[in-house]
């Protein structure tokens, strides 16, 4: 049988069935979405610039952008309707830092939860030992949702701007043609951002996806075990200081009764030598 086989008769994918791994495979998942919807975006817009001169018009202005959305480095050529001059133009804005920071956070969150899942299948026993893995695993998981919800957000703003710089009509604004009211300048077709917009949803259910997933990994760690223990043992004192100390008060109680009701009745010594004075006397006299 060769390794990979060897290792796969091994693992134990049981442990998917256990919130901790299946959030983990979950997340895989959700960065495979987030990152392929926001890294592999392209797209772009029509115009058209209708002049006076009919010969100046162009009415097929195709202006593209794709990530990482540096837009001030898109230009296009738009006619002037001033005879055959061309007015070269860009686009306003740069969203490149936030949508390169939220893609990074997705490839490497998808990197580690193909290794954690790994881990728990193949490796759970090492994964235990010594508590390092689930220390280890515990801080990751907690970075990760921190950085997850500010390149969410981050991105969420970058795509806003977007959105802004890309529309068509702030784009004809730029047009020194469509400024002049005898030109006629129109938006032939806007440019589509459902994927986009999916990208900052699947980035805040990441988000939520690893934020939930701390109470799991905590468990694991030892830190949840030893808290137990330490409520637990205080409890334990309490309730077996309790219970010597109402054993010691029933027998003190027993006790102190018997010796009171033993003390309140005559001896039997006592009672025997009751008829012996009257006797004595009667004998002298």
């Amino acid at each position: 049988m060769d390794p990979v086989s060897q290792l796969a008769s091994a693992g134990s994918f049981r442990v998917l069935k256990e919130p901790l791994a299946f959030l983990r495979a979950l997340e895989l998942l959700f960065a495979i979405f987030a990152f392929a919807t926001c890294g592999g975006y392209s797209g772009g817009l029509r115009l058209s610039v209708d002049c006076v001169n009919k010969t100046e018009s162009n009415l097929s202005i195709d202006i593209a952008f794709a990530y990482p959305f540096r837009l001030h480095q898109v230009t296009f050529e738009v006619p002037t309707c001033e005879g055959k001059e061309r007015q070269k133009l860009a686009l306003i804005g740069d969203s490149s830092s936030s949508a390169e920071f939220f893609v990074t956070v997705a490839v490497f969150a998808f990197l580690y939860s193909l290794a954690a899942t790994v881990v728990y299948i193949f490796f759970q026993n090492k994964y235990r030992e010594n508590n390092r893995g689930p220390l280890i695993d515990f801080i990751v998981t907690v970075v990760f949702s921190f950085l997850w919800l500010v390149g969410s957000s981050a991105w969420a703003k970058g795509l806003s701007d977007v959105k802004v710089a890309t529309d068509p009509k702030e784009v004809l604004l730029l047009m020194s043609a469509c400024k002049q009211p005898s030109n006629k300048c129109m938006a032939v077709h806007s440019p589509v951002m459902s994927s986009l917009n999916t990208s900052v949803v699947f980035g805040f259910l990441n988000f939520i996806l690893w934020a939930g997933n701390i109470w799991f990994v905590f468990k694991e760690t030892g830190w949840h075990s030893s808290g137990q223990r330490y409520l637990s043992d205080p409890m334990e004192k309490h309730s077996s200081s309790y219970n010597q100390g109402g054993y010691n008060q029933d027998s003190y109680g027993s006790s102190s009764g018997y010796s009171q009701q033993a003390s309140l009745g005559p001896s039997s010594d006592e009672f025997g030598q009751q008829p012996t004075g009257p006797t004595s006397f009667t004998n002298q006299i």
